[in-house]
């Protein structure tokens, strides 16, 4: 699934090319997305100017004067900036039309979201529920310390926990958790504030950095010029069980935590 880092490498694709220009069409190839697609988006679209492109968390906000289209890109999907000219392709179910360039959705296993937003994003149901943002100026080690002391569950999964911490999914936590040398394993509660000053720069550091690299390109996930990223080729722990860890030469090991895949190193994060 894109996680932070890809969408905001998407944010950033779009954002020069689209910001301030007008909507003059939208093409339906589906209506079943994890929400079907509403029939009015034509008529709450066609004739509007993009003011911008913001990100909350994993959801795109698109900024029209009267509203917001939230996007979210699923577990598969990916937007790219085409030209009217190029082939529809298998899973191409959503177009928006800029003139003479298109922000094409696609996305093969359906699970994306494209939703008209006349109010408050923020009061929407998908967003009001959202914690904070991991790049925010918010978050530090003495809030993350001070959220989590009455936490039992493992530091990864409260780390993913989207009602405290938005975009932090499973390998960027992952990845964090090594950085700063803490199991994934190790109760939340149970961590120091000295070791919360660890993780925080931790997480951001790791965001900055996939960001950098164009996020992470494992299946499906291309940024808005159709490019791979290749922030995988830098993972410390993450699908890498049994391979020598980059630091000490230990074994990566590999567990299931709350139904998903983690990596550590038993020597390097304790």
């Amino acid at each position: 699934m894109p996680e932070l880092p890809e969408v905001e490498v998407t944010r950033l694709g779009l954002a020069p090319s689209l910001t301030g220009k007008t909507v003059t069409a939208v093409v339906a190839r589906t209506r079943r997305l994890r929400y079907p697609l509403s029939g009015r988006l034509a008529q709450q679209l066609v004739g509007r100017r993009l003011q911008g492109i913001e990100r909350r968390g994993k959801y795109l906000l698109f900024a029209f004067d009267a509203g917001h289209l939230l996007l979210h890109l699923g577990m598969s999907g990916s937007l790219r900036l085409v030209t009217p000219a190029v082939a529809v392709q298998r899973h191409d179910h959503f177009d928006l039309v800029f003139g003479r360039r298109v922000m094409r959705l696609h996305d093969p296993r359906r699970f994306g979201a494209v939703l008209w937003l006349a109010g408050d994003p923020g009061r929407h149901p998908l967003l009001k529920v959202l914690g904070l943002e991991p790049l925010a100026d918010g978050f530090t080690p003495a809030w993350l310390f001070e959220q989590t002391r009455s936490r039992k569950a493992p530091i990864k999964q409260v780390l993913m926990d989207s009602h405290l911490l938005v975009g932090v999914g499973n390998i960027y936590a992952s990845e964090s958790l090594f950085r700063a040398g803490i199991d994934p394993r190790r109760p939340a509660a149970e961590i120091s504030l000295p070791r919360y000053r660890r993780l925080v720069p931790a997480i951001r550091e790791t965001l900055a950095a996939a960001i950098a690299a164009g996020g992470s390109s494992l299946r499906d996930f291309v940024n808005a010029d159709g490019a791979a990223g290749y922030f995988q080729q830098d993972y410390f722990v993450y699908g890498r069980a049994g391979e020598a860890c980059r630091r000490c030469g230990r074994p990566v090991l590999g567990l299931r935590q709350g139904g998903r895949a983690s990596f550590y190193c038993p020597r390097c994060q304790r």
